[in-house]
């Protein structure tokens, strides 16, 4: 009986699989070198960095494919980083849906960039019609009241009118889009809501602002606290998998957040297309502000956990969510 180890057959069937595996291989390095990124967003202004990099072809210029996918919900980018149907999160992608992914799924991502708001890096406001009565938010106790949709937009309205002595306030979920339009219909006494709807009410002549910065003020307890209601990040599995990939990527999104910060009215017009912002709103609408991963502090660290703390306070998220072990380290 001959030794099947040594029947010639077989070693050059050996051979010619080693000799494939082989040439599989090195494709497979080259395949996730050249690997498209995709990051998913949330059509709305806090996305600019992702919209100017593909725009401008830095990204191209730095030898990367970036595809930008448009979700419906910040919860929607989350499952599909989960899914793995996408490798990350643009700036604007809401926080919160971030720190639930990682209960969900532990070690899911690491954030590389976070969007402060506060009292005056305009973001975040409450909103009611332009000739309505109300004067403060306490006004609002007992009123209709909207918010954008998913968990963070529901919790933080909560915390807000409950600050301002509306305990039951129940809000009314509804796409940011239809805010400005519920408003002037009278079908809601006040939104909280994001800009740019704030600019949209206030050019069409339907809305007002009641009070800007109202996370920092009221959930944060300081109005000039960073409110990082907002990050990009790139999930822990595409980091694994393409390191040298990420770090090219992460840097040239640096270059596209220093293009935001130094030339402004070169990339405003690329919101329109990946949002509903058009020519005019472009030019009017306040930009994000944005803090990369070695920009943070010790202090943006503890506003940010404070953000996270609120969600587990109220049994919203299961466990603690340390935000320091979410933060990329390059």
């Amino acid at each position: 009986m001959t030794d099947s180890r040594f029947n010639p057959r077989r070693r050059l069937a050996l051979r010619q699989g080693l000799a494939a595996g082989a040439m599989l291989a090195a494709p497979a390095i080259v395949r996730a070198q050249s690997q498209k990124i995709r990051l998913g967003f949330w059509p709305i202004a806090g996305g600019i960095p992702l919209y100017a990099g593909i725009e401008t072809g830095l990204f191209k210029r730095a030898g990367l494919e970036v595809e930008a996918v448009k979700f419906a919900s910040a919860q929607q980018v989350v499952e599909a980083m989960i899914a793995g149907r996408i490798e990350g999160s643009a700036n604007g992608t809401a926080s919160a849906a971030l720190g639930l992914g990682e209960i969900t799924s532990p070690g899911l991502c690491k954030i590389f960039a976070a969007n402060p708001s506060n009292a005056t890096l305009l973001l975040d406001e409450i909103l009611v019609a332009k000739d309505s009565p109300y004067k403060t938010l306490a006004d609002l106790k007992g009123k209709r009241i909207g918010c954008g949709p998913g968990i963070q937009n529901v919790t933080l309205a909560k915390v807000i009118f409950e600050k301002n002595g509306y305990a039951d306030v129940k809000p009314v979920e509804l796409p940011v889009g239809q805010h400005v339009a519920a408003l002037a219909a009278g079908q809601l006494d006040a939104v909280y809501t994001l800009e740019p709807t704030g600019t949209v009410g206030r050019l069409n002549g339907t809305c007002r602002a009641l009070e800007y910065g109202v996370i920092s003020r009221y959930v944060l307890g300081n109005a000039s606290l960073p409110w990082f209601g907002g990050s990009a990040s790139l999930t822990s599995a595409f980091l694994s998998s393409s390191p040298e990939l990420s770090k090219r990527f992460i840097a040239a999104y640096g270059q596209a957040i220093d293009m935001v910060r130094k030339d402004p009215v070169k990339v405003r017009p690329f919101l329109k297309g990946y949002t509903s912002i058009d020519d005019q709103l472009a030019r009017e609408v306040p930009l994000p502000g944005f803090t990369l991963y070695n920009e943070f502090k010790p202090a943006d660290i503890e506003a940010f956990q404070k953000f996270f703390d609120v969600f587990h306070d109220r049994k919203l998220f299961a466990r603690r969510v340390p935000v320091a072990d979410m933060l990329y380290r390059g």
